[in-house]
């Protein structure tokens, strides 16, 4: 089941920033940071749209009476079913990726990203997450990593070579 719990100070821009990118999670867990405090540990779990034998949980920190929620993360990927070579056929192989997640941390120009990156050297998909701030960047980013050995996608990642 698809949860998006959307504060009140930031529904009308989440709507549609979710709508427009698509970013509807599945709350995994949800852990108050203390009894005196609005903050929270959200964890979100997300299948990869493309490589769905892929599980991604993101941690963050959601602050329910701020304008925007702090910029660190964490995230873990796993596999959680076959990885073949249809799916990983259609991923962007370019260095830079493509963003698979992305979901509103602010009121404006702050979002946190997932982006998938094949690495044709380890024949390893790299999921990083990242903080975005649209005015002035953000440092805060944490990586997790899939490594293809062992799927039936092998082959199809053997044949991508390393120039």
């Amino acid at each position: 089941m698809i949860n998006c719990q959307i504060p009140s100070k930031t529904a009308l821009l989440a709507v549609f920033v979710l709508a427009a990118l698509g970013g509807c999670s599945d709350d995994a867990a949800k852990v108050s940071l203390g009894l005196f405090t609005t903050k929270d540990v959200i964890v979100s779990g997300w299948t990869d749209p493309k490589v769905t034998g892929v599980t991604c949980h993101v941690s963050h920190v959601e602050a329910n009476l701020d304008f925007a929620d702090p910029s660190d993360m964490s995230i873990a990927c796993r596999q959680t079913g076959p990885i073949t070579k249809e799916q990983l056929a259609t991923i962007d192989l370019d260095k830079s990726g493509e963003v698979v997640f992305s979901t509103s941390k602010s009121v404006l120009f702050k979002s946190l990203k997932v982006r998938r990156v094949f690495d044709a050297k380890s024949k390893t998909l790299l999921y990083i997450s990242y903080s975005t701030k649209e005015t002035s960047g953000s440092h805060h980013h944490a990586l997790s990593s899939v490594p293809l050995y062992g799927t039936q996608a092998w082959d199809w990642a053997l044949q991508q070579g390393v120039k």
